[in-house]
């Protein structure tokens, strides 16, 4: 089983910034792509940025040039800077991470965090 623990969520004011990382822990042998994907009351779910195993990121329209993707291989962990925050980034956060469990031909799976909470205040 794969486990992955997100913190760094909160209360902001509007062009503020919060910092959210993602760790992720358990049967691991390889994580591919990992991301975050948001959802706010009353919306669909929708991507926020992801990540390839070796750096290539994706971002939606809506936070290119203000949220930033990284991710420590190393440690398992992928990050989520966001800056310039506006009420409409209110929206449970949640983190996702593809990964192997042996790298002997077992498929990829997408394990999902519990989610983080952002509420950005105007």
């Amino acid at each position: 089983q794969v486990q992955l623990v997100e913190s760094g969520g909160g209360l902001v004011q509007a062009g503020g910034s919060l910092r959210l990382s993602c760790a992720a822990s358990g049967s691991i042998f390889r994580i591919n792509a990992m991301g975050w994907h948001r959802q706010a009351p009353g919306k669909q779910r929708e991507l926020v940025a992801d990540i390839t195993r070796g750096g290539v990121t994706n971002y939606a329209d809506s936070v290119k040039g203000r949220f930033t993707i990284s991710r420590d291989n190393a440690k398992n962990t992928v990050y989520l800077q966001m800056n310039s925050l506006k009420p409409e980034d209110t929206a449970v956060y949640k983190c996702y991470a593809e990964s192997v469990r042996t790298g002997r031909g077992d498929p990829i799976v997408r394990n999902w965090g519990q989610g983080t909470q952002v509420t950005v205040s105007s």
